[in-house]
């Protein structure tokens, strides 16, 4: 008789089957003990989606609205000033300063403080007569992402007059806005002259912030941290000494950015290099304190992975790098300013393609000094009291 075929499901392979789900538990219940443990990254499980649906809900915003705006009324009449009213009217105008100078118009536009002028002629009304002259001049910031489209929005809405020729409209006469706009530092509006410069905030603080976020940390893993602590070195040496590599590494970057922008997208720099490599450098040694910051949070490096994160996201959607910085709503203004890359990009954009010197720029240069000097006193701080 021929021997039975054995049957492949044993009797114990649903005993076998239920040790193995029973292991598999095990391990699953000991993970989620061990997340709940690490505060860093149950942290980051709900705040990243709150984070980021906060931000591209609130800050992303193409609807762009309270331009800072210079005006330069040189009619100086009735009309003129009617017509300014009209625009502030829009909501897409904040009148913030007013002058009769065209160097000062500039000037203000160099140095970042106003992202649009207009400029009203002196034979305004007469030009309101005619059909063929245009009737006032909008002066756009073009180093800023969406500006020039704004402006040509503007430039589509008819002027309300009480005199003059065209339809009525409510007792009143409107003529065609005859309104001729000029971009300003980027003529031909390309994309990559608006990012090129932005974008070597964003690779900076990518690199800077992750490497130095894991220098404690490192040092600490590999038991380096002891042998550090019995050194004469104290600790604010000790923190400079970490950073120091890392400035030349970040300008090394600065100056592969520079050359392939100018390469492959013919990126101008209207600046002196001088003022460039300076305000550089301030935001190198901003995001290094920010990184050394970070590392005497964490407690790993994937902690410190986690938070460099973190700090990245706000950076990129609140700092003006893609979206109008000036179309975001006041609260997330506020949020931008403590973030180093905000102020860079205004330093950048401004040394690059407005031909400002650094000197123009020296509120932003200031706040990079002080974002500076109070992440080196937090994080040495800190550091004495893990030594401790």
């Amino acid at each position: 008789m021929a021997n039975p075929v054995a049957n492949p499901v044993a009797p114990e392979n649903p005993g076998k089957f239920r040790a193995a789900l029973r292991r598999l538990l095990a391990v699953a219940i000991k993970e989620v003990r061990q997340l709940s443990r690490d505060r860093v990254t149950f942290g980051m499980i709900v705040g990243v989606p709150i984070l980021q649906i906060t931000l591209f809900g609130y800050a992303i915003n193409y609807d762009v609205r309270n331009l800072a705006t210079v005006i330069q009324d040189d009619a100086n009449s009735s009309m003129s000033r009617e017509f300014i009213a009209q625009l502030t009217a829009t909501q897409v105008v904040r009148v913030t300063y007013t002058t009769h100078s065209s160097d000062e118009l500039a000037k203000l536009m160099r140095e970042g403080r106003a992202s649009m002028a207009v400029v009203i002629p002196r034979d305004f009304e007469r030009r309101l007569q005619s059909d063929t002259r245009p009737v006032v001049q909008i002066l756009v910031d073009g180093s800023q992402p969406s500006l020039a489209g704004v402006a040509s929005g503007i430039a589509m809405l008819p002027i309300i007059t009480r005199h003059g020729e065209g339809p009525y409209s409510g007792g009143k006469r409107m003529t065609p806005r005859r309104i001729e706009i000029r971009t300003m530092y980027n003529p031909e509006k390309r994309t990559a002259v608006q990012i090129v410069p932005a974008l070597i905030g964003v690779i900076l603080s990518m690199t800077m912030v992750l490497f130095t976020s894991g220098a404690i940390v490192r040092e600490r893993e590999r038991g380096n941290l002891e042998l550090l602590i019995a050194t004469p070195l104290s600790s604010l040496e000790l923190m400079v000494g970490k950073l120091l590599p890392y400035v030349f590494i970040g300008l090394i970057q600065v100056t592969i950015i520079l050359i392939v922008g100018a390469w492959l997208f013919s990126v101008p720099v209207i600046g002196h290099l001088f003022d460039l490599y300076a305000a550089a450098l301030l935001f190198i040694a901003a995001t290094l304190g920010l990184g050394l910051f970070v590392s005497t949070i964490a407690q790993t490096q994937f902690q410190a992975f986690q938070l460099a994160f973190i700090t990245l996201l706000p950076s990129i959607l609140l700092s003006g790098f893609m979206f109008p910085f000036e179309g975001m709503p006041v609260a997330a203004q506020w949020i931008a300013q403590v973030l180093p890359l905000t102020h860079f990009n205004v330093m950048i954009r401004g040394v690059m393609l407005r031909g400002a010197e650094l000197p123009e720029l020296w509120l932003q240069v200031v706040k990079l000094v002080i974002f500076i000097s109070v992440m080196l006193t937090v994080a040495v701080a800190r550091f004495n009291k893990r030594l401790d």
